[in-house]
């Protein structure tokens, strides 16, 4: 499966992905929908993507200005594409590819002081890995997120995700397909 950057210093460049039936790259058209969301100019942002498999979503916000993108996947297939897609980074963005679980991973950033303006959350459908990680992101949120932090997930349409996410409060989730995003964001009333 071909996928493109679909913006950015890099759009239209080629990204490779895994082989095998659990490979599922978040579409084009529903990274399109998201990074209209999001803004297209995510200048200076550090960027963290959990569930990374190819990357695709880390490498998209790192194409459209952020600085830092750190890299969280566990599966070796995964991660070898993810390490050759990430280095179109080099030059636009610091990249920091790391091998864990993407429960523990949050928990871990935080305790070595590491902070993220946004966070992208893109697991395989079907497991509730989404709620878990949704989960581990909540109980270090005051330490791992900065203060206007964004975090999007993406499931299965079926999926169901909390209100909030430690001080983040999500938006109606949106959906594209088999596809739902969730997007949490600092409450504006407080």
């Amino acid at each position: 499966m071909a996928l493109r950057i679909t913006g950015g210093q890099l759009g239209g460049r080629t990204l490779r992905t895994p082989r095998g039936a659990s490979v599922r790259p978040t579409t084009g058209r529903v990274r399109e929908a998201l990074f209209s969301i999001l803004g297209q100019n995510l200048d200076d942002l550090s960027v963290l993507d959990l569930c990374a498999g190819a990357g695709t979503l880390g490498i998209e916000a790192g194409s459209r200005g952020a600085s830092r993108v750190v890299f969280v996947e566990q599966g070796s297939d995964h991660l070898r594409v993810l390490r050759e897609n990430a280095a179109l980074l080099q030059g636009h963005a610091d990249i920091d590819v790391r091998r864990m679980d993407a429960r523990r991973a949050p928990g871990l950033l935080s305790r070595q002081g590491e902070t993220f303006d946004l966070v992208f959350l893109d697991p395989p459908y079907g497991r509730g890995l989404a709620l878990e990680v949704v989960q581990a992101l909540a109980e270090v949120a005051p330490t791992l997120l900065r203060s206007d932090a964004t975090v999007v997930a993406e499931t299965e349409s079926a999926a169901t995700l909390p209100e909030t996410l430690g001080g983040l409060r999500r938006d109606e989730p949106r959906s594209y397909g088999d596809t739902k995003l969730w997007i949490y964001r600092a409450d504006e009333a407080e």
